[in-house]
């Protein structure tokens, strides 16, 4: 029989304040909180987008298929990571303005997982401009050629690991490609389009975009309900990174600043 509980080991080079109960000190040590700075959990000390590989050319294609306003698919997983990466992309890019965003959750049983062929054949009914996956797309390298075979760009967003051979996508944008430098390897799928949205969000507002076009720049704190649930449904490692994002997400699901779809669930 498999033993699934296993004790953590505790650190014994704690940095934790004194202040801090011995027991509270042990349980953060075994979840490998050793500092005083781990346990800072504010918007202001997540990581950069930046340090993605794959960021810049990524915000390019958004930027790009904003300003041409062309039609936009978001093919998605079917699980609590997937649902969320989907409903986050789409609120975000309607929000900067994108008038023209689809939609696939594709049954895995008839379609395969992933950007499949099959998937590609489905999408291209809708006429899309650019393709993006969320949480999968980094193994799909026959469903990748097949959409650039008929024309449509390919942004991959995802977190799941990756082999040897890539698809070959306009744009790939993975924590756990071997040349990306981001220190939070653990990031689900839907942290990875957050942090995507952010960095478009940045160029759009340095680009005067919003103020041009008449549209309230959004709060992107907004969108850590999703982050947040995503991110725990995933059931990834919690590192200081992923600590943030829940933390926050939380406190606005608690506060009743969240979206109706998660206030249905409470």
């Amino acid at each position: 029989m498999t033993n699934l509980l296993q004790r953590r080991s505790a650190n014994p080079d704690l940095e934790l304040p004194d202040s801090l109960h011995p027991l509270i000190q042990r349980i953060y040590s075994q979840r490998a909180v050793i500092n005083a700075e781990e346990l800072e959990l504010g918007l202001d000390n997540l990581l950069s987008p930046n340090r993605m590989y794959g960021m810049e050319q990524a915000v390019d294609l958004l930027v790009d298929v904003l300003q041409q306003q062309k039609q936009i698919l978001i093919v998605s997983d079917f699980d609590v990571d997937g649902a969320t990466s989907c409903a986050l992309a789409i609120k975000a890019l309607t929000q900067f303005g994108a008038t023209q965003v689809e939609y696939i959750v594709p049954n895995r049983f008839e379609y395969g997982y992933g950007l499949t062929p099959e998937i590609v054949d489905l999408a291209k009914t809708l006429d899309p401009h650019l393709l993006i996956t969320v949480d999968n797309g980094t193994s799909s390298i026959d469903g990748v050629q097949a959409a650039k075979q008929a024309g449509i760009k390919v942004l991959i967003t995802d977190h799941h690991l990756a082999a040897e051979e890539l698809p070959n996508a306009d744009a790939i944008v993975n924590p756990n490609l071997s040349n990306c430098e981001f220190p939070s390897k653990c990031i689900a799928g839907v942290g990875v389009i957050f942090y995507v949205m952010l960095a478009l969000r940045t160029r759009l507002r340095d680009m005067n975009w919003f103020a041009d076009h008449d549209l309230q720049e959004p709060h992107m704190a907004a969108f850590l309900d999703l982050v947040a649930l995503g991110t725990v449904a995933d059931v990834v490692p919690l590192d200081r990174n992923n600590r943030i994002l829940i933390d926050e997400g939380l406190k606005r699901i608690r506060a009743g600043r969240t979206c109706p779809g998660i206030l249905a669930l409470l």
